[in-house]
């Protein structure tokens, strides 16, 4: 009797394409919606631009087919999507500027930078075969990342704009935000070093009611990162960058060891810090000044540093009520830097509360199904890095909105895909590269007759048990649980060979 070949599981790419006919016609309805409004036709290039946003979108798709073809199906569309609503959303502030003689001509800018993200997305899924061969660079990925985080402060290549010291210039791009790459290469370290000291941060350590506080030498890792964050936040003047690279670890600190005390402590060091820095650095004091008193005369007429920016952005809110006043007809340019930091305002005025409740739906998608994938993978490295990037675009979701709501206080982040800016664009597309690279290894059948099995489940190191009644292990003198083997983890992690 001959042996029959099981059937070859479907891929979801079929599903992704036709998504991603729904994320192209909402961006080019946009597009169009916004020329009919402003010039009364449809803009002049939106044949060029339409086949422009949909070779970029099936590009991808084709490389997901060849490299990746178990990848999630839905975040190439919901990334495709916002980064259309943005991109219409710059070129209508783009006309508004131009009737008032002021600098426009960033939306032509901003489609050559979805160019460079979705061409770095393309790099990614092709020669990054496994997402487990970044774990070899753990620590080169650390040093890349302080690097790229203090970049602006070295002198004559850091660029001070509107008060903070976050960009650099090179050439004639004066612009650039090395910190948005610095927070992926500080995910890829702080998922390599978790995986491997999770033990000892879990379970080492004196027991205190139900849980274990943390040794004095585990301490050293978040210290490190408070001491940066809080570095971060004086020097450059930067409180957004500071609280989402802060915010990342200790996010991952806690998946990794499931402690709710790394979180209480993590918390109450950055509090302690923020409070600090506002105390003795005027610069920080006048962000809560403004998110506590924008509406005092003396606060809003304050130049620079005042809330006539954030005040106008609220109007603007409030101007777009439930349904918002539609494309190209509201007054979202009354607003400084309404392509950029405040976009949200823009898209809240003109499509109103339903609209910009949609927006951050489609956001709400993309971090879940980061989250999802961060389930299902079965080694450990691959379960931090993408708890951690999902992490990252739901923190800076909530920090952009939640300034701008006034919940907490203006950051200067911008809106991840939305809002105008190169750096942020790049980055934001080499994230979705790497969840689609790690939902592929989460997605696909193990082959027969692995360790694994083809349906093996998540794999990872038993919880140690410490403590009276626990049996006894070798391991550090005060207890603590043994030091896992470098680079150890779970049976599954066989890198597939480029």
């Amino acid at each position: 009797m001959s042996a029959v070949t099981p059937p070859r599981p479907r891929t979801p790419r079929w599903t992704e394409l036709w998504l991603l006919v729904l994320a192209l016609g909402i961006g080019v309805y946009a597009y169009a919606q916004v020329g009919l409004a402003t010039t009364g036709s449809l803009p002049a290039n939106i044949v060029g631009y339409s086949a422009g946003m949909a070779g970029l979108a099936i590009a991808v798709h084709i490389v997901l087919r060849i490299r990746a073809p178990y990848a999630d199906p839905v975040m190439l569309p919901v990334a495709t999507a916002l980064n259309g609503i943005g991109l219409a959303m710059i070129y209508r502030l783009d006309y508004a500027y131009v009737q008032r003689g002021a600098q426009s001509g960033f939306a032509p800018r901003q489609f050559v930078w979805t160019l460079v993200g979705v061409g770095m997305a393309l790099a990614v899924l092709w020669f990054l075969r496994d997402h487990r061969t970044l774990r070899r660079y753990s620590y080169t990925a650390m040093i890349a990342g302080l690097a790229l985080i203090v970049l602006p402060l070295v002198p004559g290549l850091g660029a001070r704009i509107n008060g903070a010291q976050i960009w650099i210039r090179i050439g004639s791009f004066a612009s650039f935000q090395p910190a948005e790459l610095g927070k992926i290469a500080l995910a890829i370290f702080f998922a390599g070093y978790l995986v491997t000291h999770r033990d000892n941060l879990a379970l080492a350590g004196p027991r205190f009611l139900r849980g274990h506080l943390p040794r004095g030498r585990d301490l050293g890792p978040i210290l490190l990162a408070w001491a940066v964050s809080i570095a971060v936040m004086v020097f450059e003047r930067d409180l957004g960058t500071s609280l989402l690279f802060f915010g990342l670890f200790v996010a991952m600190l806690y998946v990794a060891t499931e402690r709710l005390s790394w979180v209480l402590l993590g918390m109450g060091m950055f509090a302690g810090g923020a409070v600090a820095a506002a105390t003795l650095f005027p610069h920080v004091q006048a962000r809560f000044d403004v998110w506590l008193h924008p509406l005092e005369s003396e606060i809003y007429n304050r130049s620079p540093g005042g809330s006539f920016q954030l005040v106008q952005g609220l109007f603007g809110l409030a101007n777009g009520g439930l349904m918002g006043t539609g494309w190209g007809q509201g007054h979202p340019y009354l607003v400084p830097f309404a392509n950029s930091d405040f976009i949200i305002t823009s898209l809240g005025e003109e499509l109103g509360l339903t609209g910009l409740l949609a927006i951050l739906t489609l956001y709400l998608i993309l971090a879940e199904r980061g989250l999802r994938t961060a389930i299902a993978v079965r080694d450990g490295f691959g379960k931090l890095l993408a708890c951690g990037l999902a992490f990252v675009i739901a923190l800076q979701c909530f920090v952009v909105v939640g300034g701008l709501a006034r919940v907490i206080p203006l950051t200067g982040l911008t809106m991840p895909f939305l809002a105008y800016g190169g750096s942020s664009l790049l980055a934001n597309w080499i994230i979705v590269a790497l969840l689609l690279r790690i939902s592929d290894g989460a997605r696909r059948p193990a082959p027969l007759g692995s360790p694994a099995g083809p349906a093996a489940p998540a794999v990872d190191r038993e919880p140690i048990a410490v403590g009276p009644g626990a049996p006894e292990r070798a391991g550090d003198e005060d207890g603590g649980a043994p030091a896992p083997r470098e680079g150890a983890d779970s049976p599954t992690e066989i890198v597939r060979p480029s």
